[in-house]
């Protein structure tokens, strides 16, 4: 990924933003882009393993970049409209 190539939504007010994680939700964030999508979708679009996008989805979902929905197995995961206004401010 060339430098500095990261989705604003990417970067995390409550934690430290290391390269890896700021590359692993760009990804996710790029793969959702197309509207909602469940986490196994998600890690397979992106490339990325299933435990590393669900971890990245909960961190953001914390931020309220993100939401989930839908039944115990098979969560629905989409963009929030807290997490397009931050694009910008």
């Amino acid at each position: 990924m060339p430098r500095n190539a990261y989705d604003p939504k990417a970067y995390l007010a409550t934690i430290k933003n290391v390269k890896a994680g700021l590359e692993s939700r760009t990804k996710v964030l790029l793969s959702m882009e197309c509207g909602a999508k469940t986490a196994t979708e998600i890690s397979q679009k992106s490339e990325i393993s299933y435990a590393r996008a669900t971890h990245h989805l909960h961190l953001m979902m914390k931020e309220r970049i993100v939401v989930r929905s839908g039944k115990k197995r098979g969560y629905v995961w989409t963009l929030t409209a807290y997490g397009q206004q931050r694009l910008v401010s």
